[in-house]
Protein backbone atom coordinates (compact mmCIF):
# COMPACT_ATOMS: atom_id res chain seq x y z
CA UNK A 1 0.00 0.00 0.00
CA UNK A 2 1.63 3.52 -1.04
CA UNK A 3 2.83 5.53 1.82
CA UNK A 4 1.97 8.71 0.85
CA UNK A 5 -1.70 7.59 2.70
CA UNK A 6 0.02 6.84 5.60
CA UNK A 7 -0.05 10.43 7.51
CA UNK A 8 -3.22 11.45 6.22
CA UNK A 9 -4.83 8.35 7.80
CA UNK A 10 -2.95 8.75 10.81
CA UNK A 11 -4.22 12.20 10.62
CA UNK A 12 -8.09 11.27 10.18
CA UNK A 13 -7.98 8.52 12.76
CA UNK A 14 -6.62 10.72 15.34
CA UNK A 15 -9.38 13.35 13.98
CA UNK A 16 -12.07 10.72 14.72
CA UNK A 17 -11.33 10.29 18.14
CA UNK A 18 -8.38 7.53 17.66
CA UNK A 19 -8.94 3.71 16.67
CA UNK A 20 -10.21 2.92 19.74
CA UNK A 21 -13.47 5.41 19.48
CA UNK A 22 -13.97 3.59 15.88
CA UNK A 23 -16.78 0.78 16.23
CA UNK A 24 -17.08 0.04 12.30
CA UNK A 25 -15.98 2.07 9.26
CA UNK A 26 -16.87 1.91 6.20
CA UNK A 27 -16.65 3.75 2.51
CA UNK A 28 -18.89 4.91 -0.13
CA UNK A 29 -17.75 6.67 -3.11
CA UNK A 30 -16.94 9.78 -2.15
CA UNK A 31 -16.81 9.48 2.13
CA UNK A 32 -15.31 7.63 5.14
CA UNK A 33 -17.97 6.64 7.28
CA UNK A 34 -17.43 5.78 10.71
CA UNK A 35 -19.45 4.15 13.42
CA UNK A 36 -18.01 6.13 16.15
CA UNK A 37 -18.10 4.78 20.22
CA UNK A 38 -18.45 8.94 21.06
CA UNK A 39 -18.66 11.55 18.64
CA UNK A 40 -17.36 14.03 21.08
CA UNK A 41 -14.00 13.15 20.79
CA UNK A 42 -14.15 13.93 17.20
CA UNK A 43 -11.65 17.08 16.21
CA UNK A 44 -13.35 18.90 13.11
CA UNK A 45 -10.28 21.34 13.24
CA UNK A 46 -8.13 18.98 13.03
CA UNK A 47 -10.01 17.24 10.07
CA UNK A 48 -10.41 20.38 7.90
CA UNK A 49 -6.52 21.06 8.42
CA UNK A 50 -5.71 17.68 6.32
CA UNK A 51 -5.45 18.27 2.27
CA UNK A 52 -7.77 15.20 1.22
CA UNK A 53 -10.29 16.50 3.24
CA UNK A 54 -13.04 18.13 1.52
CA UNK A 55 -15.37 17.80 5.26
CA UNK A 56 -16.88 16.13 7.79
CA UNK A 57 -20.92 15.39 9.15
CA UNK A 58 -22.74 13.70 10.77
CA UNK A 59 -25.77 12.11 9.59
CA UNK A 60 -28.24 9.11 10.50
CA UNK A 61 -25.96 7.64 13.45
CA UNK A 62 -22.31 7.45 11.01
CA UNK A 63 -19.80 10.43 11.09
CA UNK A 64 -18.85 10.48 7.42
CA UNK A 65 -15.61 12.28 6.67
CA UNK A 66 -15.66 13.45 2.89
CA UNK A 67 -12.63 12.29 0.65
CA UNK A 68 -13.16 12.31 -2.99
CA UNK A 69 -13.71 9.82 -5.79
CA UNK A 70 -11.12 7.41 -6.14
CA UNK A 71 -8.80 8.60 -3.08
CA UNK A 72 -11.54 7.31 -0.85
CA UNK A 73 -10.70 3.59 -1.92
CA UNK A 74 -6.87 3.98 -1.05
CA UNK A 75 -7.09 5.82 2.28
CA UNK A 76 -9.83 3.09 3.28
CA UNK A 77 -7.54 0.27 2.26
CA UNK A 78 -4.79 1.73 3.97
CA UNK A 79 -6.63 2.57 7.35
CA UNK A 80 -7.75 -1.10 7.33
CA UNK A 81 -4.09 -2.07 6.88
CA UNK A 82 -2.72 0.38 9.47
CA UNK A 83 -5.58 -0.03 12.26
CA UNK A 84 -6.61 -3.15 11.48
CA UNK A 85 -10.08 -2.45 12.47
CA UNK A 86 -11.37 -5.07 9.58
CA UNK A 87 -13.25 -4.31 6.26
CA UNK A 88 -17.13 -3.74 6.86
CA UNK A 89 -19.60 -4.34 4.76
CA UNK A 90 -21.75 -0.59 4.03
CA UNK A 91 -24.85 -2.72 6.00
CA UNK A 92 -22.90 -3.32 8.72
CA UNK A 93 -21.72 -0.16 9.56
CA UNK A 94 -25.18 1.57 9.00
CA UNK A 95 -26.22 -1.55 11.33
CA UNK A 96 -23.82 -0.34 14.25
CA UNK A 97 -24.30 3.21 13.61
CA UNK A 98 -28.32 2.51 13.91
CA UNK A 99 -27.93 1.59 17.97
CA UNK A 100 -27.00 5.14 18.12
CA UNK A 101 -30.17 6.59 16.97
CA UNK A 102 -32.94 7.98 19.01
CA UNK A 103 -36.52 6.91 18.10
CA UNK A 104 -37.00 9.94 15.88
CA UNK A 105 -33.77 9.67 14.22
CA UNK A 106 -34.42 5.59 14.00
CA UNK A 107 -37.82 6.64 12.10
CA UNK A 108 -36.44 9.19 9.78
CA UNK A 109 -33.54 6.63 8.95
CA UNK A 110 -36.13 4.27 8.12
CA UNK A 111 -38.12 6.44 5.39
CA UNK A 112 -34.42 7.30 4.39
CA UNK A 113 -33.29 3.33 3.65
CA UNK A 114 -37.14 2.90 1.80
CA UNK A 115 -37.11 6.66 -0.31
CA UNK A 116 -33.94 6.91 -1.23
CA UNK A 117 -33.09 3.37 -3.56
CA UNK A 118 -35.96 4.03 -5.58
CA UNK A 119 -35.26 7.73 -6.52
CA UNK A 120 -33.19 6.88 -9.69
CA UNK A 121 -36.34 5.80 -10.80
CA UNK A 122 -38.31 9.02 -9.81
CA UNK A 123 -36.01 11.53 -10.81
CA UNK A 124 -35.61 10.02 -13.72
CA UNK A 125 -39.23 9.98 -14.31
CA UNK A 126 -39.60 13.66 -13.79
CA UNK A 127 -36.76 14.40 -16.16
CA UNK A 128 -39.02 13.09 -18.64
CA UNK A 129 -41.84 14.60 -17.73
CA UNK A 130 -39.96 17.98 -18.34
CA UNK A 131 -39.54 17.03 -21.69
CA UNK A 132 -42.77 16.31 -22.23
CA UNK A 133 -43.78 19.23 -20.28
CA UNK A 134 -41.51 21.26 -22.85
CA UNK A 135 -43.11 19.66 -25.69
CA UNK A 136 -47.21 20.10 -24.54
CA UNK A 137 -46.68 23.06 -22.65
CA UNK A 138 -48.67 26.08 -24.30
CA UNK A 139 -47.41 29.39 -24.83
CA UNK A 140 -43.66 28.25 -24.39
CA UNK A 141 -42.79 28.17 -28.74
CA UNK A 142 -45.78 29.26 -29.66
CA UNK A 143 -48.68 32.23 -28.43
CA UNK A 144 -51.58 29.79 -26.97
CA UNK A 145 -49.75 26.65 -28.38
CA UNK A 146 -48.06 24.29 -27.71
CA UNK A 147 -44.80 22.62 -30.20
CA UNK A 148 -47.04 19.29 -30.55
CA UNK A 149 -50.05 21.43 -31.55
CA UNK A 150 -48.06 23.15 -34.04
CA UNK A 151 -46.23 19.86 -35.47
CA UNK A 152 -48.62 17.18 -34.77
CA UNK A 153 -46.41 14.70 -36.03
CA UNK A 154 -44.75 14.91 -32.75
CA UNK A 155 -47.61 14.18 -30.89
CA UNK A 156 -47.07 10.03 -30.50
CA UNK A 157 -44.14 11.18 -29.43
CA UNK A 158 -44.32 12.76 -26.81
CA UNK A 159 -47.48 10.18 -25.50
CA UNK A 160 -44.85 7.74 -25.40
CA UNK A 161 -42.41 9.74 -23.27
CA UNK A 162 -45.25 10.87 -21.27
CA UNK A 163 -46.35 7.32 -20.77
CA UNK A 164 -42.70 5.72 -20.04
CA UNK A 165 -42.48 8.98 -17.17
CA UNK A 166 -45.46 8.14 -15.45
CA UNK A 167 -45.12 4.59 -15.16
CA UNK A 168 -42.76 4.88 -12.02
CA UNK A 169 -46.01 7.22 -10.73
CA UNK A 170 -48.48 5.09 -11.68
CA UNK A 171 -46.73 1.99 -9.98
CA UNK A 172 -45.64 3.60 -7.14
CA UNK A 173 -47.01 1.27 -4.69
CA UNK A 174 -44.82 -1.51 -6.24
CA UNK A 175 -41.44 0.92 -5.88
CA UNK A 176 -42.43 1.81 -2.20
CA UNK A 177 -43.69 -1.79 -1.64
CA UNK A 178 -40.36 -3.89 -2.62
CA UNK A 179 -38.09 -1.02 -0.80
CA UNK A 180 -39.94 -1.07 2.49
CA UNK A 181 -40.16 -4.55 2.40
CA UNK A 182 -36.85 -4.95 1.69
CA UNK A 183 -35.92 -2.84 4.89
CA UNK A 184 -38.22 -4.13 7.13
CA UNK A 185 -36.49 -7.56 6.78
CA UNK A 186 -38.87 -9.32 4.48
CA UNK A 187 -39.18 -10.72 0.60
CA UNK A 188 -38.66 -7.50 -1.58
CA UNK A 189 -40.56 -9.59 -4.52
CA UNK A 190 -43.50 -9.95 -1.95
CA UNK A 191 -43.11 -6.07 -1.53
CA UNK A 192 -43.64 -5.38 -5.46
CA UNK A 193 -46.41 -8.20 -5.33
CA UNK A 194 -48.29 -6.36 -2.49
CA UNK A 195 -47.77 -2.87 -4.17
CA UNK A 196 -49.23 -4.33 -7.33
CA UNK A 197 -52.14 -5.63 -5.45
CA UNK A 198 -52.74 -2.41 -4.41
CA UNK A 199 -53.08 -0.71 -7.91
CA UNK A 200 -54.64 -3.82 -9.90
CA UNK A 201 -56.50 -2.24 -12.87
CA UNK A 202 -59.81 -4.14 -11.22
CA UNK A 203 -60.08 -1.72 -8.63
CA UNK A 204 -60.96 2.05 -8.66
CA UNK A 205 -58.52 4.17 -9.69
CA UNK A 206 -57.69 6.16 -6.77
CA UNK A 207 -57.43 9.63 -8.66
CA UNK A 208 -61.28 9.07 -9.77
CA UNK A 209 -62.51 8.39 -6.41
CA UNK A 210 -63.51 11.98 -5.32
CA UNK A 211 -66.01 11.58 -8.03
CA UNK A 212 -66.98 8.46 -8.18
CA UNK A 213 -67.93 9.17 -4.43
CA UNK A 214 -69.96 12.24 -5.36
CA UNK A 215 -71.72 10.06 -7.97
CA UNK A 216 -72.46 7.41 -5.62
CA UNK A 217 -70.79 4.95 -7.97
CA UNK A 218 -68.15 3.18 -5.82
CA UNK A 219 -67.79 -0.72 -6.25
CA UNK A 220 -67.94 -2.68 -3.44
CA UNK A 221 -67.04 -5.97 -1.81
CA UNK A 222 -69.49 -8.21 0.32
CA UNK A 223 -67.37 -9.56 3.36
CA UNK A 224 -70.08 -11.75 5.20
CA UNK A 225 -71.84 -8.52 5.35
CA UNK A 226 -68.94 -6.06 5.71
CA UNK A 227 -68.72 -3.40 2.95
CA UNK A 228 -65.49 -3.16 1.50
CA UNK A 229 -64.69 -0.21 -0.80
CA UNK A 230 -62.97 -1.76 -4.32
CA UNK A 231 -60.21 1.32 -4.14
CA UNK A 232 -56.69 1.54 -5.34
CA UNK A 233 -54.08 2.87 -4.66
CA UNK A 234 -52.91 4.51 -7.00
CA UNK A 235 -50.03 7.83 -6.41
CA UNK A 236 -50.33 7.17 -2.27
CA UNK A 237 -47.39 5.86 0.35
CA UNK A 238 -48.93 5.82 3.42
CA UNK A 239 -50.58 2.30 2.29
CA UNK A 240 -48.10 0.43 1.13
CA UNK A 241 -45.62 1.74 3.64
CA UNK A 242 -47.84 0.30 6.45
CA UNK A 243 -49.14 -2.75 4.83
CA UNK A 244 -45.40 -3.57 4.17
CA UNK A 245 -44.46 -3.35 7.31
CA UNK A 246 -46.98 -5.96 8.40
CA UNK A 247 -46.20 -7.98 5.40
CA UNK A 248 -42.64 -8.09 6.73
CA UNK A 249 -43.37 -8.83 10.05
CA UNK A 250 -45.87 -11.52 9.18
CA UNK A 251 -43.20 -13.74 7.29
CA UNK A 252 -40.54 -13.10 9.62
CA UNK A 253 -42.68 -14.39 12.01
CA UNK A 254 -43.65 -17.44 9.87
CA UNK A 255 -40.06 -18.08 8.85
CA UNK A 256 -38.95 -18.79 12.12
CA UNK A 257 -42.17 -21.09 12.85
CA UNK A 258 -42.36 -23.05 10.14
CA UNK A 259 -40.53 -25.66 8.56
CA UNK A 260 -37.77 -25.37 5.80
CA UNK A 261 -39.82 -28.09 3.34
CA UNK A 262 -42.96 -26.32 3.85
CA UNK A 263 -41.81 -22.42 3.49
CA UNK A 264 -42.49 -22.30 0.34
CA UNK A 265 -46.16 -23.34 -0.29
CA UNK A 266 -46.98 -21.83 3.14
CA UNK A 267 -44.75 -18.32 4.26
CA UNK A 268 -45.60 -16.04 0.93
CA UNK A 269 -49.23 -16.94 0.49
CA UNK A 270 -50.45 -16.68 3.90
CA UNK A 271 -48.25 -13.61 3.98
CA UNK A 272 -49.84 -12.31 1.38
CA UNK A 273 -53.55 -13.48 1.96
CA UNK A 274 -53.71 -11.56 5.82
CA UNK A 275 -51.40 -8.60 4.55
CA UNK A 276 -53.42 -8.11 1.73
CA UNK A 277 -57.20 -8.73 3.24
CA UNK A 278 -55.83 -6.20 6.26
CA UNK A 279 -54.55 -3.71 3.39
CA UNK A 280 -58.04 -3.23 2.09
CA UNK A 281 -60.55 -3.58 4.76
CA UNK A 282 -57.67 -1.28 7.53
CA UNK A 283 -54.33 -0.24 6.89
CA UNK A 284 -55.96 1.26 3.41
CA UNK A 285 -58.88 3.40 4.33
CA UNK A 286 -57.14 4.71 7.72
CA UNK A 287 -54.17 5.68 6.16
CA UNK A 288 -55.71 7.15 2.97
CA UNK A 289 -57.73 9.14 5.10
CA UNK A 290 -54.74 10.15 6.95
CA UNK A 291 -52.64 10.69 3.59
CA UNK A 292 -55.99 13.68 3.03
CA UNK A 293 -55.41 14.96 6.21
CA UNK A 294 -52.22 15.55 5.75
CA UNK A 295 -52.20 16.92 2.15
CA UNK A 296 -55.19 19.21 3.44
CA UNK A 297 -52.62 20.21 6.23
CA UNK A 298 -50.14 21.60 3.84
CA UNK A 299 -52.10 22.76 1.17
CA UNK A 300 -54.35 24.70 3.43
CA UNK A 301 -50.91 26.25 5.27
CA UNK A 302 -49.68 27.31 1.76
CA UNK A 303 -52.83 28.66 0.55
CA UNK A 304 -53.91 30.39 3.42
CA UNK A 305 -50.20 31.99 4.54
CA UNK A 306 -48.17 31.06 1.08
CA UNK A 307 -45.20 33.84 2.44
CA UNK A 308 -44.81 32.20 5.51
CA UNK A 309 -44.93 28.51 4.72
CA UNK A 310 -42.15 29.53 1.78
CA UNK A 311 -40.22 31.57 4.04
CA UNK A 312 -39.83 28.68 6.95
CA UNK A 313 -39.58 25.63 4.50
CA UNK A 314 -37.18 27.60 2.50
CA UNK A 315 -35.29 28.58 5.22
CA UNK A 316 -35.47 25.31 6.89
CA UNK A 317 -34.87 22.90 4.58
CA UNK A 318 -30.94 23.47 4.52
CA UNK A 319 -30.80 22.41 8.44
CA UNK A 320 -33.06 19.55 7.61
CA UNK A 321 -30.51 18.23 5.26
CA UNK A 322 -28.10 18.18 7.72
CA UNK A 323 -30.41 16.54 10.86
CA UNK A 324 -31.65 13.87 8.10
CA UNK A 325 -35.14 14.88 8.65
CA UNK A 326 -35.42 16.01 5.09
CA UNK A 327 -36.24 12.75 3.98
CA UNK A 328 -39.29 12.58 5.73
CA UNK A 329 -40.10 14.98 3.12
CA UNK A 330 -40.26 12.87 0.13
CA UNK A 331 -42.95 10.67 1.29
CA UNK A 332 -45.19 14.54 1.61
CA UNK A 333 -44.01 15.35 -2.14
CA UNK A 334 -45.39 11.72 -3.16
CA UNK A 335 -48.28 12.33 -1.13
CA UNK A 336 -49.13 15.68 -2.60
CA UNK A 337 -48.31 14.25 -6.08
CA UNK A 338 -50.70 11.17 -5.45
CA UNK A 339 -53.45 13.35 -4.32
CA UNK A 340 -53.14 17.16 -6.02
CA UNK A 341 -51.35 15.78 -9.10
CA UNK A 342 -48.17 18.57 -8.20
CA UNK A 343 -46.14 19.38 -5.30
CA UNK A 344 -45.02 22.40 -4.06
CA UNK A 345 -42.96 21.42 -2.07
CA UNK A 346 -40.02 20.26 -4.29
CA UNK A 347 -39.21 23.49 -6.05
CA UNK A 348 -38.44 25.22 -3.02
CA UNK A 349 -35.72 22.12 -2.25
CA UNK A 350 -34.22 22.98 -6.22
CA UNK A 351 -33.78 26.40 -4.94
CA UNK A 352 -32.20 25.91 -1.95
CA UNK A 353 -29.87 23.60 -3.56
CA UNK A 354 -28.97 26.57 -5.54
CA UNK A 355 -28.67 29.14 -2.78
CA UNK A 356 -25.88 26.72 -1.01
CA UNK A 357 -24.09 26.68 -4.53
CA UNK A 358 -24.12 30.38 -4.52
CA UNK A 359 -22.95 31.01 -1.41
CA UNK A 360 -20.16 28.39 -1.47
CA UNK A 361 -19.36 30.22 -5.30
CA UNK A 362 -18.88 34.14 -3.49
CA UNK A 363 -16.55 32.06 -0.76
CA UNK A 364 -14.23 31.10 -4.16
CA UNK A 365 -13.70 35.08 -4.24
CA UNK A 366 -13.35 35.74 -0.64
CA UNK A 367 -10.44 32.83 -0.68
CA UNK A 368 -7.93 34.92 -3.00
CA UNK A 369 -4.95 33.50 -0.57
CA UNK A 370 -6.44 29.97 -0.11
CA UNK A 371 -5.94 27.34 -3.31
CA UNK A 372 -7.48 24.56 -1.52
CA UNK A 373 -10.58 26.58 -0.27
CA UNK A 374 -10.64 28.25 -4.03
CA UNK A 375 -10.99 25.54 -5.45
CA UNK A 376 -13.20 23.33 -3.02
CA UNK A 377 -15.84 26.23 -3.44
CA UNK A 378 -15.87 26.51 -7.14
CA UNK A 379 -16.32 22.66 -7.61
CA UNK A 380 -18.38 22.48 -4.97
CA UNK A 381 -20.77 25.29 -6.25
CA UNK A 382 -21.04 23.99 -9.64
CA UNK A 383 -22.64 20.74 -7.84
CA UNK A 384 -24.97 21.85 -5.86
CA UNK A 385 -26.00 24.14 -9.15
CA UNK A 386 -26.39 20.84 -10.56
CA UNK A 387 -28.69 19.45 -7.59
CA UNK A 388 -25.70 17.86 -5.28
CA UNK A 389 -25.21 20.05 -1.93
CA UNK A 390 -22.94 17.78 0.04
CA UNK A 391 -20.15 19.47 -0.42
CA UNK A 392 -20.78 22.79 -0.61
CA UNK A 393 -22.83 22.72 2.42
CA UNK A 394 -20.43 20.12 4.17
CA UNK A 395 -17.56 21.15 2.92
CA UNK A 396 -17.58 25.10 2.32
CA UNK A 397 -20.99 26.74 4.09
CA UNK A 398 -21.26 24.63 7.23
CA UNK A 399 -17.57 25.61 8.24
CA UNK A 400 -17.60 29.27 7.96
CA UNK A 401 -21.06 29.53 9.16
CA UNK A 402 -21.88 32.93 7.41
CA UNK A 403 -22.14 31.23 4.30
CA UNK A 404 -24.67 28.70 5.45
CA UNK A 405 -26.59 31.17 7.04
CA UNK A 406 -26.21 33.79 3.41
CA UNK A 407 -27.87 30.65 1.95
CA UNK A 408 -30.88 29.87 4.06
CA UNK A 409 -32.08 33.88 3.80
CA UNK A 410 -31.31 33.90 -0.03
CA UNK A 411 -33.61 29.78 0.03
CA UNK A 412 -36.20 31.51 2.11
CA UNK A 413 -36.57 34.67 -0.22
CA UNK A 414 -36.71 33.02 -3.48
CA UNK A 415 -39.02 30.12 -2.05
CA UNK A 416 -41.93 33.34 -0.93
CA UNK A 417 -41.96 34.78 -4.26
CA UNK A 418 -42.37 31.41 -6.01
CA UNK A 419 -45.14 30.61 -3.60
CA UNK A 420 -46.45 33.94 -4.11
CA UNK A 421 -47.20 33.21 -8.00
CA UNK A 422 -47.91 29.43 -6.96
CA UNK A 423 -45.39 27.47 -8.65
CA UNK A 424 -45.65 23.78 -8.41
CA UNK A 425 -44.27 20.93 -10.07
CA UNK A 426 -46.18 17.81 -11.47
CA UNK A 427 -42.83 15.50 -9.90
CA UNK A 428 -39.93 15.23 -8.09
CA UNK A 429 -36.76 15.59 -10.17
CA UNK A 430 -32.88 16.20 -10.80
CA UNK A 431 -32.62 19.92 -8.17
CA UNK A 432 -30.50 23.32 -8.63
CA UNK A 433 -30.95 25.20 -12.16
CA UNK A 434 -31.82 22.19 -14.23
CA UNK A 435 -35.51 21.86 -11.69
CA UNK A 436 -36.84 24.43 -14.14
CA UNK A 437 -37.64 21.41 -16.53
CA UNK A 438 -39.70 19.52 -14.22
CA UNK A 439 -41.95 23.01 -13.33
CA UNK A 440 -45.30 23.23 -14.92
CA UNK A 441 -44.01 25.20 -18.43
CA UNK A 442 -46.33 27.93 -17.04
CA UNK A 443 -44.85 28.78 -14.17
CA UNK A 444 -41.25 28.74 -15.84
CA UNK A 445 -40.70 32.75 -15.71
CA UNK A 446 -41.84 32.98 -11.76
CA UNK A 447 -39.44 29.85 -10.88
CA UNK A 448 -36.61 31.39 -12.98
CA UNK A 449 -37.19 35.11 -11.22
CA UNK A 450 -36.87 32.75 -7.93
CA UNK A 451 -33.49 30.88 -8.74
CA UNK A 452 -32.07 34.74 -9.23
CA UNK A 453 -33.30 35.80 -6.31
CA UNK A 454 -31.56 32.60 -4.74
CA UNK A 455 -28.11 32.80 -6.47
CA UNK A 456 -27.64 36.86 -5.67
CA UNK A 457 -28.96 37.46 -2.30
CA UNK A 458 -26.72 34.26 -0.85
CA UNK A 459 -23.95 35.42 -2.97
CA UNK A 460 -23.70 38.95 -2.06
CA UNK A 461 -24.46 38.79 1.69
CA UNK A 462 -21.88 36.11 1.60
CA UNK A 463 -19.38 38.29 -0.22
CA UNK A 464 -19.95 41.08 2.09
CA UNK A 465 -19.85 39.80 5.64
CA UNK A 466 -17.18 38.05 4.26
CA UNK A 467 -15.69 41.22 3.26
CA UNK A 468 -16.56 43.06 6.33
CA UNK A 469 -14.14 43.69 9.26
CA UNK A 470 -16.20 41.06 11.50
CA UNK A 471 -14.67 38.04 9.79
CA UNK A 472 -10.95 37.57 8.17
CA UNK A 473 -9.81 34.91 6.73
CA UNK A 474 -6.99 33.15 7.99
CA UNK A 475 -5.02 31.19 5.21
CA UNK A 476 -2.79 29.75 7.96
CA UNK A 477 -5.06 28.33 9.89
CA UNK A 478 -6.64 26.17 6.62
CA UNK A 479 -9.80 27.61 6.37
CA UNK A 480 -11.47 29.35 9.67
CA UNK A 481 -13.60 32.08 10.27
CA UNK A 482 -12.65 34.27 13.36
CA UNK A 483 -15.12 35.65 14.85
CA UNK A 484 -15.01 37.60 18.13
CA UNK A 485 -17.39 40.03 17.71
CA UNK A 486 -20.96 38.53 16.76
CA UNK A 487 -22.25 35.15 16.06
CA UNK A 488 -24.03 35.33 12.88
Amino acid sequence: MAKEYSQIVEGIVKGVGGKENIQSATHCVTRLRFALKDETKVDKEALDKIDVVKGAFSANGQFQVVIGQGTVNKVYAEMVEATGIGIATKEETKSVAESNLNPLQRAVKALADIFIPILPAIVTAGLLLGINNILTGTGIFFEKKSLVQVYTQWSDFADIINLIANTAFTFLPALVGWSAVKRFGGNPLLGIILGLMLVHPSLLNAWDYPKAKAAGDIGMWNLFGLQIEKVGYQGQVLPILVASYVLAKIEVFLNKRVADSFQLLVVAPISLLITGFLAFIVIGPVTFTIGNWITSLFVGIFDMAPVIGGLLYGALYAPLVITGMHHTFLAVDFQLIGSIGSTFLWPILALSNIAQGASALAMMFLAKNDEKLRGLSLTSSISAFLGVTEPAMFGVNLRYRFPFYSAMIGSALGAVYIMLNAVTSPSIGVGGIPAIFSIFPNKWMPFSIGMVIAIIVPFFLTFFLGKSKKYTLNSKENTRIEDHSVSV
